[in-house]
């Protein structure tokens, strides 16, 4: 018997002992990851999601502890402090959103060793595709933004914990931030046709950097999802407050700088996102959390951005394009506008220039 055969085995295995033998299984659309999800309908009309992680799909993820060199000698995982798709980290961190009164999927059945759980079943009302059926868009994000404050309200634990699953809340450290903001130098000048950087280019990137990730790690104080955008939220409309925001693909969250999760909800690499929304955003946010000093915020804010979009424009969208899934491409564009957007504050004046000097108009795309 095959490892495929002996996986769907295991899963018919697991799906009877949950209550679900003889369940009619349809497949979900998936993303870049090593996750597969099926809409399970029992018999009686409960409607279910099955989410299927096979460990051995990941490499090793950060123990806590690891020295640096310890991380990147295990791998991206490692590094950048990523789940690598763990069911623990996904069934403890469910539960704590849960315990705040977010909406997170209950967890109905798991078996972490081998990855696979079932789900609460949130719907399809996934905020980027009611705005594309138009829907109105500004209190989706209010919604959204409300989570954050709520989120942000009380300091995270260092441990989550529930029954059966236990996972460290580990921070969004330089090295973390440093290893997926340099995916940009390894996988974009290969898509887009440039000659590899060479060392006085990568000099300059690590110290115009350097002070950035310093500040990244020195405010990571809050529970961050770290995927927060608007085909991970899911509108409840039958819920109130924030518990009308379902939330979905949270299992790498970690302890990070109250700026990340809105980087990703306000300057969303698949759906425009405009500049009005996001000041507005901003300015609904940072009136809920008056010990922020707003132009500080606003400068780590612009910061932290122009990072993530360096990281997406590398590791996710070159790296895709590059592997065959050429729908990534489509995404690049926007994200360059946003990068763009971000280099635009004085304050990243220096590097502003250097992507100008290393990155012409004609390889951003």
């Amino acid at each position: 018997m095959g490892l495929s055969s002996d996986r769907e085995g295991r899963k018919a295995e697991f799906l009877k002992a949950a209550g679900f033998e003889g369940a009619r299984r349809e497949p979900l659309a998936g993303d870049a990851s090593t996750r597969a999800y099926e809409r399970l309908y029992r018999p009686d009309g409960l409607a279910v999601i099955f989410m299927d992680q096979p460990p051995a799909l990941e490499t090793t993820v950060c123990p806590p502890g690891a020295t640096n060199a310890e991380r990147l000698a295990m791998g991206y995982n490692a590094a950048a402090r990523l789940a690598a798709g763990s069911v623990a980290a996904f069934v403890a961190t469910a539960a704590f959103l849960r315990e705040r009164g977010l909406s997170a999927p209950a967890i109905l059945a798991h078996d972490i060793e081998h990855g696979l759980a079932v789900l609460e079943d949130l719907g399809d009302g996934l905020f980027a595709t009611l705005i594309a059926e138009g829907q109105a868009e500004t209190p989706l994000y209010e919604a959204a933004v409300d989570v954050q404050i709520a989120l942000q309200s009380a300091p995270p634990p260092k441990v989550l914990t529930t029954d059966g699953a236990s996972w460290p809340l580990l921070a969004y450290d330089a090295l973390a931030l440093k290893v997926g903001t340099d995916t940009f130098l390894e996988w974009w000048p290969k898509f887009s046709g440039l000659p590899a950087l060479g060392a006085v280019a990568i000099a300059d990137w690590d110290a115009l950097w350097a002070p950035i990730f310093a500040r990244g790690e020195a405010g990571a104080s809050v529970f961050t999802h770290r995927d927060f955008h608007a085909q991970n939220l899911l509108w409840l409309p039958d819920r109130n407050g924030v518990a009308r925001v379902g939330l979905l693909d949270f299992q790498d969250a970690l302890r990070a700088h109250p700026a990340w999760d809105l980087t990703h909800l306000l300057q969303d690499a698949r759906r425009d996102v405009s500049p009005e929304l996001e000041s507005a955003m901003l300015d609904r946010f940072l009136a809920a959390r008056p010990s922020l000093e707003r132009e500080a915020f606003i400068a780590d804010y612009r910061a932290l951005a122009a990072s993530n979009a360096a990281r997406i424009l590398g590791r996710v969208f070159a790296r895709q394009a590059l592997l065959g899934r050429t729908q990534y491409e489509e995404f690049m564009p926007r994200t360059w506008r946003y990068l763009e957007r971000n280099l635009a504050d004085p304050q990243l004046a220096g590097l502003k220039a250097w992507f100008d000097r290393h990155i012409p108009q004609s390889a951003r795309r």
